[in-house]
């Protein structure tokens, strides 16, 4: 052929040919087709004769996912039996991409028994995981980039504490200073929309946003971490900051891109509550929040949806069944992190109204009878469910996650029941509004279950009244109850007709319980300090009356009463001052206990709004007034790694350690006293300087004006005045007879 000289440019064979390029240009991508393919691994094992109940088995628990379009389990000969074998994992092909992908995000991990937790991937990934390069390369390693520290402000060396203040568009962080104005930290305009919350141990700030919450930390208050959830009104931290819980009245919509770019996906949509894993920012399960009544109308939304347990491992509520049919009601306890119901079930209880956590306490860990180590008990909770037909009301202590019951209590006649846990969860209190025969008046009892004794005995206090606050003391065995019995009470105030209450203290501590009540108040809210034995009575949102009383339950002052208390435990309750704050709205302790702080809340009303900071004793430090002021929270302090005998050799020392904070104190103040001195005389000097120069142009411009100023004497320069002070030392009146 014209062109060629030899047969050598002719390739021997077809296998010579180079059709790379042709396969690159229609090359089909592995994923096409594939897609809706999904593989389930850590299957159990099975013969042929066991084959088809598997499957079946299998196909119940991916049917919420979508639709199955085929199933496919390989199978192959036992080497030693020679019956086929299932090899531990199958094929499921799901109608779209999108079922196959909820598959995945439901059911990965998911508990099929005991022994085997399902692993699910896309059929795509086995090729793209697959593929690795024959030549190793060695990754390039990161260069490694400090963190803040998320709990820097506890390293201050003064141990001050932090407090966040809301007002107009600002928000500020500032140091307490006692009788110093605060120092602030960080300030940012338009911070938030609506308000700000602090995580329980104080790690993060949460501001709220059209689009989510954002997390805020470390010293430079940089952005830790956002949570998309369009509309967000509430959130609910648990209890070790795990966890978040976000709820928005807008249900979540994935609009015409099915979700793209969101981390929403089809099980999510029409939902509005949606927990978060805090750490890494992934949506870990959504809950619709609305339940329905007996007329098929939502209920009201009550906060927070879910109760946490104190160690984060299970939260619940209560559910309804359909349209809120009495005795359909259940309650859903789930466990993390697989966010999956306890047992794969819930747990039916007839009528139940309301439940609580029971706290956590060094208490519930116990020593193993064999291996002599410490073992977690089971997390405790309380439920309490009406009186049905001839069923009596009845309170119930229930262990998770055995769901064994472990002490019941019936009670008859019960109009409302509130309960309330100490903080250590040694005492659980139920408060029950009583109704007579004829249910012409109401009356309340205490139920105190003491839970740490044998057999949790009941003991029972009868009280006249209505209670209408109760209030623990924390890490103590004592608590305050406010009653009335003023017919205004439940009936709409007209003129801000103020409520008369009375306030008693109880004492369950052994030999001899106690109780103290003071008669004739207006109080109707308790603040305990965080540490115990101080608490704030205080008349809240009243139109006329604004009392604070500050109260010592444990004041000794003289070798008789602290003998005399041994035998009274009200002995040493003493009222350390008694103060005004008008259109207070808020009270607020510090974490140590040690200052609280009283605010007028621009939400509540315009008049006098701002905050006023107290010592324990009841002594004004500071008052702000603050044009459009919102919102103050001090900072939450993580739990102190301090053992108890560290805490009782620091209590033995205490005044060793006052007198050193004492000469701190003492510098300080010194310290400010030379800045003040300092800018006096600057000031001082200045003003000086300001004279000299004015009169030495005030001279020149009456020379130039031809204005001849009188000659001055250098001593005309000092002029002294004297000044006669007539001062009557003592004045007697005298009668003379003549």
């Amino acid at each position: 052929m014209p062109g060629f000289d030899n047969a050598r440019q002719f390739p021997q064979s077809i296998e010579d040919l180079d059709f790379s390029d042709i396969e690159e240009k229609y090359k089909v991508p592995f994923e096409e087709g594939f897609d809706t393919v999904i593989v389930v691994d850590n299957a159990p094992t099975v013969d042929e004769s066991k084959k088809d109940k598997l499957l079946k088995f299998i196909k119940k628990i991916f049917k919420n996912a979508g639709n199955i379009k085929d199933i496919d389990m390989p199978m192959d000969p036992d080497p030693k039996t020679e019956t086929l074998t299932s090899k531990g994992f199958l094929f499921i092909e799901f109608e779209t991409p999108e079922q196959a992908a909820m598959a995945i995000k439901q059911y990965d991990g998911y508990p099929m028994d005991k022994t085997h937790h399902l692993a699910v991937n896309r059929f795509t990934d086995i090729e793209k995981y697959s593929q690795i390069e024959e030549e190793y390369k060695e990754p390039e390693e990161e260069k490694f980039v400090e963190k803040e520290h998320l709990r820097s402000w506890l390293t201050d060396p003064q141990a001050r504490d932090q407090f966040v203040l809301y007002r107009g568009d600002d928000v500020s962080i500032f140091w307490n200073k006692k009788t110093e104005p605060p120092e602030e930290v960080h300030k940012r305009i338009n911070w938030t929309e609506t308000y700000v919350q602090w995580s329980p141990l104080g790690t993060y700030l949460a501001t709220f946003h059209r689009q989510g919450i954002a997390l805020w930390g470390g010293p430079s208050w940089n952005k830790i971490i956002r949570f998309v959830h369009s509309g967000v009104k509430l959130i609910d931290f648990s209890p070790n900051e795990k966890y978040l819980v976000t709820w928005s009245n807008e249900p979540i919509t994935l609009g015409p891109n099915g979700g793209a770019g969101t981390p929403f996906g089809p099980e999510d949509e029409g939902r509005q509550i949606i927990i978060w894993d805090v750490h890494g920012g992934n949506l870990l399960r959504s809950f619709p929040s609305s339940t329905l009544s007996s007329d098929g109308t939502p209920n009201k939304i009550t906060w927070p949806m879910f109760k946490w347990s104190p160690s984060d491992k299970y939260f619940a509520r209560v559910t309804q069944g359909q349209q809120g049919q009495q005795g359909q009601q259940a309650l859903s306890v789930y466990e993390t992190p697989s966010m999956g119901l306890v047992g794969n079930k819930s747990i039916k209880i007839e009528g139940l109204v309301d439940f609580e956590w029971a706290p956590a306490s060094d208490k519930e860990k116990e020593k193993d009878k064999h291996s002599g180590e410490k073992k977690q008990r089971e997390e405790l909770l309380s439920y309490w469910t009406p009186e049905i037909g001839n069923q009596p009301a009845r309170v119930t202590l229930l262990n998770i996650p055995s769901k064994e019951i472990v002490r019941t209590r019936n009670l008859v006649n019960v109009t409302d029941s509130k309960m309330h846990w100490q903080s250590n969860g040694d005492f659980l209190c139920v408060k029950v509004d009583r109704h007579t025969k004829t249910k012409k008046s109401t009356f309340s009892n205490l139920e105190i279950f003491r839970v740490r004794e044998k057999d949790i005995p009941v003991e029972v206090i009868e009280v006249k009244d209505v209670v209408i606050a109760f209030a623990w003391e924390p890490k103590g065995e004592r608590f305050a109850i406010i009653t009335t019995s003023d017919p205004n009470y439940g009936q709409p105030t007209q003129g801000g007709v103020t409520l008369k209450t009375s306030v008693s203290f109880y004492y369950l501590e052994k030999p001899k319980p106690g109780k103290e009540t003071l008669e004739k108040k207006t109080s109707n809210a308790i603040y305990w300090s965080p540490q115990g034995r101080h608490v704030i009575l205080a008349t809240l949102r009243s139109a006329t009356t604004f009392d604070l009383e500050f109260w010592d339950l444990d004041f000794e002052t003289t070798l008789d009463q602290k003998e005399f208390a041994k035998t009274d435990p009200a002995a040493c309750l003493q009222l350390m001052s008694t103060q005004e704050h008008y259109g207070v709205t808020d009270v607020e302790w510090d974490p140590t206990g040690r200052y609280v702080i009283t605010s007028s809340s621009f939400w509540r009303h315009s008049i006098e709004n701002g905050y006023i900071l107290w010592d324990f004793k009841g002594t004004q430090l500071q008052k702000h007034l603050l044009d459009k002021f919102k919102q103050l929270l001090w900072r939450p302090r993580p739990k102190s790694l301090l053992t108890s005998e560290q805490k009782k050799a620091i209590k033995k020392n205490l005044r060793e350690y006052s007198k050193e904070f004492g000469k701190k104190d003492e510098e300080e103040e010194s310290t400010l006293s030379e800045e003040q001195i300092k800018h006096r005389r600057r000031l001082m000097e200045e003003w000086n300087a300001w004279r000299k120069r004015v009169e030495k142009e005030l001279s020149e411009e009456r020379e130039n004006a031809g204005i001849v100023s009188p000659p001055r004497r250098d001593d005309d320069t000092i002029e002294v005045i004297e000044e006669w002070i007539e001062e009557v030392v003592e004045e007697t009146e005298e009668i003379i007879d003549d």
